[in-house]
């Protein structure tokens, strides 16, 4: 899938959207502020949109109406405990030329809170008076793509369906990620319709990149485990284009993570189980690299990188990976929790790393110190790494990975077993995205063992 990225421009106010300096210094200081940027993004293709963009006045009243909903959580008291009525909440804004409405808001905030994403911070990344950038992609679903100016958040529109089958299914998906918190699929953190007219409305949901930070990823891929149009001709050099490439981009290489393979194995299986389970299938797995710099390299080697699992680890018996094999890299048995608890000890520098930020948990959690931990976090599987997007990261000897799981609305309908067979007659002995679920998610776990080592 090829994308080009452009950049929108606009101020973000509550109530009408505010004009641009008219003063020569603040132009020329607008001017040179984003001067750096543009040369940086236009090496990557992205291209500022002005006001006279057609999605200008859209992504305006987007930002008025994610601020405002945001706000509302902010101002409400929090809790932690979700109930029935949440997953079925609606909230209807009122204002100017739109209404906004929100989808069960409570459990979205929810799940927002249980990856580390304050409100404050999801507001000032959806909101800031700084450009969106947007995604014009060939994909066949015709879907509006937009990038906070971050690159932290995707906003995708969605059709009604999809948005109903999403809804109907939101509490066994937050059921999965509490379950498995370390789960590959995509995060989606709010569900929002806009309605500027009787006959314009638009739903759209807002999720975690899994691309991100970006700076210098090397390459990218969508993997559906398939070969039929599952191939994109690379980007010339010297292209502007970011171009994602696809499975048979990918032949010859290999998702090299030594000790974390097996827990990634093991993962992809729970969650195309999951889907499965769901009817869903056409989901694809998004896959970038990018070399580790030196002291990156290191930092994967000290103990604050080692994997660490509870008792109440992904059972090992049920994978049809490994038998003989730990399910996840760097397993730690209950009787050896004591002896990495006295090699931390024993270590100054070990201490150090173990003491700070999710290093400290490792610590209580091999030292069997759970009490004070959340339900999460006592059952976190592997110890991740200190950033925003860590749940999509993994790193190898040599490359670091962005791994996850997305669009996961395609639900296996009478007119997909009708496209099914039709793809049968057009392309005989050969392998297609449109399979049953059961099909769909062997063939890709099947994609991850052959590619990875």
């Amino acid at each position: 899938m090829v994308f080009i990225c452009c950049i929108i421009s606009g101020r973000q106010m509550q109530g009408a959207v505010a004009p641009r300096g008219s003063g020569k210094h603040s132009g020329a200081l607008k001017r040179k502020r984003w001067g750096g940027l543009r040369r940086q993004w236009e090496l990557l293709g992205l291209f500022e949109i002005d006001q006279h963009h057609e999605f200008y006045s859209l992504t305006c009243m987007m930002k008025e109406g994610l601020f405002s909903s945001i706000q509302t959580t902010i101002d409400r008291a929090s809790t932690s405990q979700l109930v029935e009525e949440d997953f079925r909440a609606e909230d209807t804004q009122i204002h100017k030329g739109f209404t906004w409405e929100t989808f069960a808001g409570p459990v979205f905030a929810n799940l927002r809170g249980s990856l580390g994403v304050t409100e404050q911070e999801y507001q000032q990344s959806l909101c800031s008076d700084k450009c969106y950038l947007q995604f014009i992609s060939n994909s066949k679903s015709k879907a509006d793509f937009f990038l906070t100016n971050d690159k932290r958040f995707f906003l995708k529109t969605q059709n009604e369906r999809e948005i109903r089958f999403l809804l109907d299914n939101l509490k066994n998906y937050v059921a999965h990620l509490q379950k498995y918190p370390h789960s590959l699929l995509v995060k989606l953190l709010g569900v929002h319709r806009i309605k500027i007219s009787c006959r314009q409305k638009k739903y759209f949901i807002v999720m975690q990149s899994v691309f991100y930070p970006d700076d210098r990823i090397s390459a990218r891929y969508d993997i559906k485990g398939c070969e039929v149009s599952r191939w994109t001709d690379p980007s010339p050099d010297g292209c502007q284009i970011i171009v994602v490439l696809k499975d048979l981009n990918f032949e010859g290489q290999y998702i090299t993570l030594e000790r974390q393979r097996y827990w990634l194995l093991r993962q992809m299986e729970i969650d195309t189980e999951f889907l499965r389970s769901l009817n869903v299938l056409d989901y694809s797995l998004l896959l970038a690299h990018q070399p580790l710099q030196h002291d990156e390299r290191h930092h994967a080697l000290s103990f604050a990188s080692l994997i660490v699992r509870t008792k109440r680890s992904v059972n090992p018996s049920t994978s049809p990976v490994a038998h003989d094999m730990p399910c996840v890299p760097g397993a730690v048995p209950e009787d050896d929790a004591t002896c990495i608890s006295s090699e931390i000890e024993s270590d100054p520098s070990k201490r150090a790393q173990a003491g700070d930020g999710q290093g400290g948990e490792a610590h209580r959690l091999a030292a069997g110190e759970t009490e004070g931990l959340s339900d999460s976090e006592v059952q976190n599987r592997r110890l991740l790494l200190n950033l925003k997007n860590a749940l999509h990261v993994i790193d190898g000897p040599e490359q670091r990975y962005f791994i996850g799981i997305i669009d996961i609305f395609t639900v296996y309908s009478l007119k997909k077993r009708l496209e099914y067979w039709w793809k049968r007659l057009r392309h005989p002995g050969r392998t297609f995205s449109t399979v049953s679920p059961q099909i769909y998610c062997t063939r890709l776990c099947q994609w991850v063992l052959e590619h990875t080592k």
